[in-house]
């Protein structure tokens, strides 16, 4: 402390307002820097000024950073830059006057810039000139290095091809024999950007948020979905639809945009590697939250069989929304004793919606009222006294049934059988063969059609033209018909 500090009697001055003001502003300066930078570090830095042929960024100590404009310029020759930008650098060379910033070691230089690079694991540009065996040759500052295919990327290499002609960005693993052997990667720069992404990805995200993501490769059990750079997903194949599914490529291929939600993050096997679960289906929403809107009573809607029951089947509307065919509801024209006789997995159908309970998630389904009941206008095409060509179905004790149309059946009278001059060859006809007869009663109500032998109603109008009921004229008849039937046998 000098002498004018002090007062003429000895007593210490008080600093004025100005130096105060300026030491607490030069300690705070001094308190913000940061003084342990040395060459290979890497920094992110504010744009202060940008110069003719330099660009000066805040380092965060008492000395700014310069680095080279032409760095900086694009691949129009422009720079992408204003003031008041962040740029990542690393420090190529630093003193007490001046720090040198740079993106990458590039350029003509010597072996001496190499070995710095080398040593202080500082990153080089590169153009791969050419892909041979085992690798790649890279050109680094006039410099051959040579780059191993698996160093040259984070991911496997297909096609070597691609990556020839590029310019990019290595770091050295091995300087000897005075640069005549140099080896870089640039898997090493890639991986390293890859974790600071994914770290910072990982630090926002939170279960049930939804992002957008892009399917990377498929397995039978499910899809990896990539969310962010190093940042993957396993969305289970029961997450993937609100469908059934047999495998994954139902529904996705490799390199599809999806939409999935976060169900789960948890650690993984690996030292700070996390499982994340993911969804499709509930990043979709609930198909049954609207099926009123879609699915009314009375409406006719194409189906897929997902699976047979005992008693019945399952049909698919729309992705997730599912309705049952009960065994009942499967065919009007025939007695269906197990679903498979009618449907299988995969079948496209027609079916009619009966009744919708979106609590219960249930739907009730028929195939045979999508397809009508051919009972509704049998009396339009079948009517009474009418010859018609039918198929023997099956054969009882009382008579034979006989198909007329799909799902409509009538029955023929063994009594008619006998008193028919056919009763012989409709008796010998076996079920599938074809005969003629005529409709005789028709009773919608309960389903069922009476049938005729033909030349039985030809007898009856024979009989009502003869005088009818009377005993005597039909003994005669019976006996008349009885010895014609004899002759026409050879009796």
């Amino acid at each position: 402390m000098n002498e004018d500090e002090f007062e003429k009697d000895g007593v210490e001055k008080e600093p004025s307002e100005d130096e105060e003001s300026f030491a607490e502003l030069f300690e705070s300066y001094s308190a913000g820097m940061n003084e342990n930078i040395n060459v290979g570090d890497s920094i992110r830095g504010r744009i202060i000024s940008i110069g003719s042929t330099n660009v000066f960024v805040d380092t965060g100590t008492k000395v700014d950073g310069v680095v080279e404009r032409s760095e900086l310029l694009d691949e129009n020759g422009e720079l992408p830059f204003d003031v008041g930008d962040e740029l990542d650098l690393y420090v190529v060379a630093a003193d007490e006057s001046e720090i040198r910033l740079s993106k990458a070691i590039s350029g003509i230089g010597g072996l001496n810039m190499l070995r710095d690079a080398w040593q202080q694991r500082i990153p080089v540009e590169g153009k791969v000139v050419a892909s041979i065996k085992g690798g790649f040759h890279v050109e680094v500052v006039k410099r051959r290095a040579f780059c191993p295919i698996s160093q040259m990327d984070v991911i496997y290499v297909e096609d070597p091809a691609t990556y020839v002609g590029q310019t990019l960005t290595f770091i050295i693993k091995r300087f000897e024999e005075n640069g005549r052997n140099i080896v870089v990667s640039r898997r090493e720069i890639l991986q390293k950007e890859l974790d600071a992404s994914r770290k910072a990805f990982m630090a926002e995200m939170t279960e049930d948020a939804v992002y957008a993501g892009k399917v990377v490769r498929l397995v039978p059990f499910g899809a990896f979905v990539s969310l962010a750079p190093g940042v993957e997903g396993l969305v289970h194949i029961s997450e993937l639809s609100w469908s059934r599914l047999d495998t994954p490529e139902q529904v996705v291929k490799v390199g599809d945009q999806l939409q999935v939600k976060v169900l789960g993050i948890k650690a993984g096997e690996k030292p700070g590697s996390q499982k994340i679960s993911l969804s499709v289906k509930q990043a979709m929403g609930d198909p049954w939250a609207d099926v009123l809107q879609h699915v009314q009573v009375g409406q006719k809607r194409m189906g897929k069989v997902t699976r047979c029951a005992n008693f019945g089947a399952f049909v698919e509307l729309s992705p997730g929304i599912e309705g049952l065919v009960h065994i009942s509801e499967m065919s009007y024209t025939r007695r269906v004793m197990r679903p498979e006789e009618v449907v299988a997995p995969g079948d496209e159908i027609m079916v009619m919606v009966k009744e919708v309970d979106p609590d219960r998630k249930r739907i009730s389904l028929s195939i045979k009222d999508a397809e009508g009941d051919p009972w509704a206008d049998v009396e339009e095409k079948f009517k009474p006294g009418k010859t018609v060509k039918g198929q023997v179905e099956k054969k009882e004790g009382f008579g034979i049934f006989v198909n007329l149309a799909p799902g409509i059946t009538g029955l023929l009278p063994k009594s008619k059988i006998a008193a028919s001059e056919k009763a012989s060859e409709i008796e010998s006809a076996k079920p599938g063969a074809i005969i003629n007869v005529t409709i005789d009663q028709i009773n919608v109500a309960e389903r069922k059609i009476s049938l005729g032998t033909g030349d039985v109603a030809d007898d009856q109008s024979w009989q009502d033209y003869s005088g009818g009921g009377s005993d005597s004229l039909g003994s005669l008849g019976d006996q008349l018909k009885k010895a014609l039937s004899q002759k026409k046998n050879g009796g």
